[in-house]
């Protein structure tokens, strides 16, 4: 992997009006890795992308692609730069090959060049065999794909995906990793978006964890699992509201932290062995019942929750 700094931000804040979107955020991505900004809906994920790839002006900080900076040189950071946004833009009533032909033209490219990567991007997508079929009728995954396909048109050194699988069904979503994966192999750097933890652990070289528009943690994998450290998670259904049995659960001995979500209970406690027993015999006191139990390894999930008091699927 090359020790080049693909994407690097300084200090980015935005805010919109009294609301604080983006507050201090501070990335340093590699030439050559794949790196996610992993957190809930709403935590500035989109928010810094937009400033990234010049869509916003950041209230303060700067950010450079591949050393050009977004404010002071952003026709250099922009061309090297391949963004899939959240929203599709692509046009339904045009065909996979057309779409791709119209935004090759945007992005400068021309005559035999341009037709050479329509047609390998149309492979790359998976999408050679649709190509002239209208995209209206193509499913969320196939749009998805075709997505992807419009950005990496002009050969961008870097990539920024920002939540890509969003709304779309298993297969589909398998097919887009996979070819994140094949992209990353292939030598092109990836900066991607998901709140969804599976992916991230998947895909990351490294990770960085957003929430309230600042990164609360980042590193490896395995380094932000280590911040746990032999915390358990337990998963717990009860039969009566969780009001009845938090409180008193809050007390117990090894408890560290406690959230409900759903109806269902979340806890890191230091050892499930111990704490265990003394929950069915708390819950019973109150006249509640434990129905199941799940133990988990720490992952990201628990970082998230041992540093913000609740599950990253709020």
């Amino acid at each position: 992997m090359s020790n080049r700094i693909a994407i690097q931000t300084n200090n980015l804040h935005k805010d919109f009006g009294e609301v604080y979107a983006v507050r201090g955020v501070n990335i340093e991505i590699q030439s050559g890795e794949i790196f996610s900004l992993l957190g809930p809906n709403g935590a500035g994920k989109t928010t810094v992308i937009s400033m990234i790839s010049g869509l916003l002006k950041p209230n303060q900080g700067d950010a450079t692609i591949l050393g050009h900076s977004i404010t002071h040189e952003p026709l250099a950071a922009k061309a090297a730069l391949g963004v899939v946004p959240q929203e599709i833009a692509i046009y339904e009533d045009l065909s996979a090959r057309e779409n791709l032909m119209f935004w090759g033209k945007m992005y400068g490219l021309r005559g035999a060049h341009l037709k050479q990567r329509v047609a390998e991007i149309l492979e790359t997508i998976g999408l050679a065999d649709r190509q002239k079929g209208r995209v209206e009728k193509f499913s969320g995954g196939m749009k998805r794909r075709l997505n992807i396909g419009i950005a990496l048109l002009h050969e961008p050194e870097v990539v920024i995906m920002d939540e890509p699988t969003v709304g779309i069904d298993p297969q589909s979503r398998r097919k887009i990793l996979d070819s994140v994966m094949e992209l990353n192999k292939q030598g092109m750097t990836v900066f991607y978006t998901t709140h969804y933890m599976e992916e991230a652990q998947e895909l990351s070289d490294h990770i960085a964890i957003m929430d309230h528009g600042e990164i609360i943690a980042s590193g490896t994998h395995a380094e932000l699992v280590k911040i746990v450290g032999e915390l358990d998670r337990i998963e717990l259904n009860i039969n009566t509201e969780s009001d009845r049995v938090m409180e008193t659960w809050k007390n117990t001995p090894g408890v560290e932290k406690i959230t409900a979500e759903n109806g269902q209970l979340h806890l890191l406690v230091n050892d499930s062995n111990l704490v265990l027993p003394q929950l069915f015999e708390k819950a019973a006191q109150v006249g509640s019942r434990i129905t199941s139990v799940e133990i988990q390894e720490p992952n990201l999930e628990t970082v998230f929750l041992h540093l913000t008091g609740r599950a990253l699927r709020d």
